[in-house]
């Protein structure tokens, strides 16, 4: 499960009214405008003093603390840039519960869906390197690449794919991971899904994106893990950031995954994100992320060098996709560049951000304010909980108006559980009282088949009938529901602990399968398996 960009604090920010600001202002030194004012492009009329930033920083133990105890995760970092360096970084709580470990700056994290900016910005480098445009498209370097349409599989960009405007189901493929698939089997698969209009329509696609990134590796002669590397953690000193997940799990200094044990968190570490590392896989300090911020800030300047032209940069870091649109006359929409969520606080300065989610044990944001050349990461070692983001945007309000806006972690906290709370029609649900017998264990058990999630078996051991699904014939035990109901219980990165699959049977006359739905592999109407014959 990734975080479709939930635009960090922007989601929330979009009611925030002027008034809000004018309810804080007598906490707050007189307006002090420009003179003379820059150009009307450029002009915010909330002039912010490097005082405040600076005041703004100084609360950051506290409010790290203070979101740790509230939201009960073992462990986070936060990081700040301000003006090109590193003004804070600091670790708190543990790296692993159980054990003594304390996080610090430079323990490593799972980014999560942050590996979509990161992995923008090496796209970037090979755009100044002329290896490849944004416009460039992905049928030149993989040219078995197919969406389904002809017309659309030769014009389909990376650009499009990093804006997620291909036309793709909003997380496409994702459950082709969940059971097995690696990446290129799942992008072999995503012309089966059904698709929106090509350009118009924003759907957020984790193996779109990576269907990119596989071209630009491919394009540069390596693979995506060693390009990353070479052409932006090696010479950014990002030593403890991989796009290897075998890397994260190696580091010393590592932030263990977390889900939730009751009212408290228990070590996970499940979730391999290889198959879309372009999107979700990459693992990093908030010591390296700084350095990562403060490059992006600088529109690719490194020190005396360029590390990434600004030609190839901005266009990454602008709006090329509604993601959500306003609420009102009033609100502001939500956009999209390539891989950066771009968006406008209530301030009017330009805010770049995006979030990651993994339910299996990881939440993390970043909040760039150019305007201020500001920056903050917050990395967690736990499923979502909007601790994160609630660090992001208190620090936020605090740099720009000396106070917060309101209890941000009360406001996220609710819609971040709703990322990991169980799935399934039938959570929730009492067993019959005296549901209909099932038939004969012949009625169910042998091979089915579908196109898109390939075979699967049913069978029975000595515990009963079992499912066996992807292609580690993944082992699930089912349990009668009612009729040629069963059900099975998956946990998986987007069928959260606690999830309930229900299997409909459909049999012929003489009691010989035909046909199994299994629910949680039914999103796109594709959860359909025959009988093989």
């Amino acid at each position: 499960m990734y975080f479709r960009n939930f635009p960090a604090p922007l989601a929330l920010a979009l009611g925030l009214a002027l008034t809000s600001i004018a309810r804080a202002e007598p906490s707050l030194p007189p307006l002090a405008l420009p003179d003379p004012m820059p150009a009307p492009p450029l002009t915010v009329l909330l002039p912010v003093p490097d005082a405040r930033i600076e005041a703004a920083v100084a609360t950051l133990d506290d409010l790290g603390q203070e979101m740790l105890e509230r939201s009960g995760i073992p462990g986070l970092a936060i990081a700040v840039v301000h003006h090109g360096k590193t003004v804070y970084a600091r670790g708190f709580g543990l790296r692993a519960v159980g054990q003594p470990e304390p996080v610090d700056a430079d323990t490593v994290f799972l980014l999560a869906s942050l590996s979509k900016s990161v992995g923008a910005t090496v796209v970037a480098a090979e755009v100044s390197a002329g290896t490849v445009s944004w416009d460039s498209p992905v049928r030149d370097f993989l040219p078995w690449f197919t969406l389904g349409d002809p017309w659309i599989d030769s014009h389909v960009t990376i650009g499009d794919l990093y804006a997620h405007r291909s036309g793709l189901p909003d997380h496409a493929g994702d459950d082709l991971e969940d059971i097995g698939y690696d990446r290129r089997a799942v992008l072999d698969r995503l012309a089966l899904l059904p698709q929106h209009p090509f350009r118009a329509h924003y759907a957020y696609t984790n193996f779109g994106l990576t269907a990119a990134a596989e071209a630009v590796a491919v394009a540069a002669g390596t693979d995506w893990a060693n390009l990353s590397d070479q052409m932006l953690y090696t010479p950014l000193g990002m030593s403890s950031t991989s796009s290897r997940h075998a890397d994260y799990m190696a580091r010393p200094n590592r932030a263990a995954s977390h889900v939730r044990d009751g009212d408290l968190f228990a070590v996970s570490d499940q979730r391999q994100p290889d198959a879309q590392s372009p999107a979700g896989g990459v693992s990093s300090s908030v010591n390296d992320m700084a350095r990562w911020m403060a490059l992006v800030l600088a529109t690719g300047e490194l020190g005396d060098q360029q590390l990434i032209t600004t030609e190839a940069l901005i266009p990454a870091i602008s709006p090329q996709a509604i993601d959500g649109l306003p609420m009102s006359p009033a609100a502001r929409p939500s956009l999209y560049g390539y891989g950066f969520g771009v968006g406008t606080r209530a301030s009017g300065r330009v805010v770049i951000s995006h979030s990651g989610a993994f339910a299996l044990g990881a939440s993390t944001t970043y909040m760039l304010i150019p305007d201020l050349d500001l920056g903050i990461v917050v990395l967690t070692n736990a499923l979502p909980t909007g601790a994160a983001e609630a660090i992001a945007a208190s620090f936020a309000d605090r740099a720009e108006l000396g106070v917060d806006s309101r209890d941000w972690f009360a406001g996220y906290a609710p819609r971040m559980a709703a990322l990991s709370a169980p799935l399934g029609s039938l959570v929730g649900v009492s067993p019959p009282a005296n549901p209909a017998p099932a038939k004969p264990d012949s009625a169910y058990v042998g091979a089915y088949l579908n196109p898109y999630f390939g075979p699967i078996r049913v069978e029975r051991d000595d515990h009963g009938l079992v499912l066996r699904l992807g292609p580690q014939e993944h082992r699930l035990e089912m349990t009668h529901w009612n009729g040629d109901s069963f059900i099975v219980q998956t946990v998986t990165e987007n069928q959260p602990a606690g999830s309930i699959s229900r299997l409909d049977f459909q049999t012929d006359t003489d009691g010989k399968p035909l046909q199994v739905t299994i629910e949680h592999l039914n999103d796109y109407g594709l959860g359909a398996f025959r009988a093989a014959e």
